[in-house]
């Protein structure tokens, strides 16, 4: 079972461009991820820019609309992920419990939708997303 721990920082979506994480925070999340590593459950991970350098496409009636950060509405942003395999829910709550992350950090744990949960008209509808996987896991070890 697959699933991705979402970093939530509070107070993170009113960040300024550049801004980077403390040090001793970086260090301490390296030991954390190593023992993602080392236990062999870890997928990916990455760190996020704040969301004042990002921007959101919406799509009201139909047509995109480009609008950069900061974004007002944001209560929560994602700082981070990582994506791990384990063999439960209860096995990903576990890592997500053992990060030493701060007060004011949440980590959202969330399942991946597996291709072999989804019933035949979906898997129908996604005729191809199997592979469409299976080449972007073989462009990211190029």
């Amino acid at each position: 079972m697959r699933f991705m721990m979402l970093m939530i920082p509070k107070g993170y979506e009113k960040a300024e461009p550049g801004t980077m994480p403390d040090a001793k925070a970086v260090a301490a999340m390296m030991k954390y991820n190593e023992s993602l590593q080392k236990a062999g459950v870890l997928l990916a991970l990455d760190g996020l820019h704040p969301p004042s350098m990002g921007a959101r496409v919406s799509f009201s009636g139909g047509k995109p609309k480009v609008t950069d950060g900061p974004f007002a509405e944001a209560k929560e942003i994602v700082g981070g992920y990582w994506m791990i395999e384990v063999k439960s829910r209860e096995e990903a709550l576990e890592w997500a419990k053992r990060c030493p992350a701060s007060d004011n950090e949440v980590i959202e744990v969330r399942q991946v939708q597996e291709f072999s949960d989804f019933p035949a008209d979906v898997k129908e509808a996604a005729a191809g997303f199997s592979e469409m996987q299976v080449q972007s896991k073989q462009r990211q070890g190029s």
